[in-house]
Parts: structure tokens; C-alpha cells; sequence
């Protein structure tokens, strides 16, 4: 006589509890919450879609109708930047200054976040307090002695001229975000590494950076679009108008009898477009950068 064994396994008593919370868990938010992010989001893209639109009108519309769609399409405006020689060479040095800036917060950075998150030392919290601090002064409160500073050190109409100031005050960000990613990572690693024969410097290139590299990538997407969209220390510093960047380029659509709102719009527009890709481009490692910083 043969017996039958049951191929399927019995459900135990608290696996339908699992999948009921389960199904909680990934259940969608109230309409309160839904309409909150619809006010958000809509707060937010009208100003982007008010100027993308704008840039397809001529001023005589924008001054009929102000909040009208183009009628006719006009395709001149995005035609006149794009065909300008001056917009290539203000995104030319939007890009140099936003590298520089992100090269060096990223750098200087992690080097100063490792000794806080990685050493037991005399006074380290205190130091860390001394960064966190810093969030609390914005470059605007110093942009006046950064400027003399600037001029003084002979490096006004100069990208490192705005670079410098703008690493320096993009570091307490950067090690506030840094520091407790790098406690999170595993003390055996560092143990394992030193074990192996390899030193402090060594284990810090060798492994610690690249696991480190969610964290890098969030704080230097930060410091790029930071730098891409400052105007006022640009303002002070870059004289010359060849060295200008893109911000302070929408001046040229500007002159002391006329100004040109729908090439403003236009230029507005175009020149928001490489730091919004940059920015979705890396929308899941600034997320999960920030998801390990608040872990640790």
C-alpha cells in the first residue's frame, strides 16, 4: 500500500498574519497624503513650465497674455541661444566651476570625514560639533569678506575664485552626510585589511572608498547642482564677462532700454537642463547614499 505525501507545504498559523501586514506595508497612502504631493508638485513645476513655455512665445505675447500658451509657436528664441557663441562659453565655465567644486568637496570630504567616523581621539565629537555648526552660516552671511579674501589673493575672474569659497561652505554638509555612512561600514573589514599587512592610508583607498561610493555620489550630485545655480558669490567674484557663468549670462538678454523676456525664458530654460539630467541621472544613488548615512 502507498502513501501520498502532500506536495504542498502546510501554511503556518502566522503566515497569513505576514501577508496581511505585507500587503499593509506596500499599500498606497490616504487622499490627504495624495493631495499634499499634488500641491507640492504642483508648486513646483509651474515655475519650470511657466518658463519652457514662455521661451515658445514672442514678448508682444507675453505682454498680452501673460499666462497664455504660445500662439503662434515661436522656435526663434531657443534658436538665438543655442546659435549664441556666449551661452557655450557661460555652461563652459558653469561646468568647469561646478567640477572644480564638486572635486573638492568630495576630497576634502571624505578625507575629513574618515578621522571623526573611523578614530577614537581626544575632542572628536567637538570637532564634529565645529561642522555641524557650520550648517547654520550660509555663503550668503560671508559673501563680503570672501570677496575681499578673493581679491586679496588676486583671484577675482577666476573659477577657483568661486570654487574655493563654495567647497568650503559645502563641507559641513558633506561630512554631516559622510560621517555616519562610514561608521556604518564593518569594523572586521578594517580588522581583516590591517591583518593583511595593510596600513591606515591603505585600507582607506583600497576599501573604504569604494564602498563608500553611495555616500560620494550623493554629496557631489549636492555640490554640482549647488554650484551650477549660484549667482551671488559669481556675482563678486567673475568681473570679466568671459569668465562668467551661465546664471549671470541671462544679464546679456537684458540692456538699459530693452530687455528680451522670452529669451530670458528660453535661456532660463536651456540652461536648467544639464543639472536636472545630472540630478535624475543620479536620483537612486543620492537616495540610497542618504538611506545608508541615516543607518549609520
Amino acid at each position: 500500500m502507498t502513501t501520498v505525501v502532500p506536495t504542498t507545504r502546510p501554511a503556518l498559523p502566522d503566515e497569513p498574519r505576514r501577508r496581511r501586514r505585507g500587503r499593509r506595508t506596500f499599500s498606497g497612502g490616504t487622499p490627504l497624503v495624495y493631495a499634499v504631493a499634488l500641491v507640492v508638485a504642483a508648486v513646483t513645476l509651474t515655475p519650470v513650465v511657466y518658463a519652457v513655455l514662455g521661451g515658445f512665445r514672442t514678448n508682444a505675447q507675453l505682454a498680452a497674455d501673460p499666462v497664455g500658451l504660445p500662439d503662434p509657436w515661436v522656435l526663434s528664441n531657443y534658436v538665438g541661444v543655442v546659435t549664441s557663441s556666449s551661452f557655450w562659453r557661460f555652461a563652459l565655465n558653469s561646468t568647469i566651476v561646478a567640477l572644480i567644486t564638486t572635486v573638492l568637496v568630495t576630497v576634502c570630504g571624505v578625507m575629513a570625514a574618515y578621522p571623526l567616523a573611523r578614530y577614537s581621539f581626544k575632542g572628536r565629537e567637538t570637532l564634529f560639533l565645529v561642522f555641524v555648526l557650520g550648517l547654520l552660516f550660509p555663503l550668503t552671511v560671508a559673501v563680503i569678506p570672501l570677496f575681499l579674501m578673493v581679491r586679496d589673493l588676486g583671484l577675482t575672474s577666476n573659477a577657483l575664485g568661486v570654487a574655493l569659497p563654495q567647497a568650503a561652505f559645502a563641507l559641513p554638509m558633506t561630512v554631516v552626510i559622510l560621517r555616519p555612512f562610514l561608521m556604518a561600514l564593518p569594523k572586521e573589514l578594517e580588522e581583516a585589511a590591517l591583518l593583511d599587512g595593510a596600513s591606515r592610508i591603505g585600507f582607506f583607498w583600497r576599501i573604504l572608498l569604494p564602498l563608500s561610493g553611495p555616500g560620494m555620489v550623493t554629496v557631489g550630485v549636492l555640490a554640482f547642482v549647488a554650484s551650477w545655480n549660484a549667482y551671488l558669490l559669481p556675482l563678486l567674484v567673475l568681473h570679466d564677462p568671459a569668465s562668467q557663468t551661465l546664471p549671470l549670462g541671462v544679464a546679456t538678454f537684458s540692456t538699459e532700454h530693452a530687455q528680451d523676456t522670452a529669451g530670458v525664458l528660453a535661456f532660463t530654460s536651456l540652461a536648467m537642463i544639464p543639472a536636472l539630467v545630472f540630478f535624475l541621472a543620479m536620483e537612486k544613488r543620492i537616495v540610497s547614499g542618504l538611506q545608508g548615512a541615516v543607518k549609520g
